[in-house]
């Protein structure tokens, strides 16, 4: 099974709904974690944004053939082409434990 992590930074208060959308293309779950961004006073020279510093960090882990649709969804649900409004990044992973039922469920 390879796999693919989805990472999405958003403004504070905002992954339940982004989430809500990924599920809707196809997420069967994700882990929402709350961070602090450090680049705000940079942003703010340079660009003459307000970046709110508290973030949610939204995991989302799908089937490599699948991930395209969810990632899609993110990006439109959290407006991520907009400036300021987060960012968003995929890698694939290596070494997985922990999700062997899904593989059972799908294989019967």
């Amino acid at each position: 099974m390879d796999v693919k992590c989805i990472v999405a930074i958003v403004e504070r208060g905002k992954a339940d709904k982004v989430v809500e959308k990924a599920k809707k293309a196809g997420a069967k779950g994700a882990t929402i974690l709350y961070g602090r961004g450090t680049g705000q006073s940079e942003a703010l020279k340079f660009f003459n944004l307000h970046i709110e510093a508290s973030k949610e960090i939204i995991l989302i882990l799908s089937d490599i053939n699948e991930y395209k649709s969810i990632y899609d969804a993110i990006v439109e649900a959290g407006k991520l082409n907009e400036p300021g409004t987060g960012i968003i990044f995929t890698f694939l992973v290596s070494e997985l434990t922990g999700l062997r039922h899904r593989e059972h469920i799908k294989n019967n």
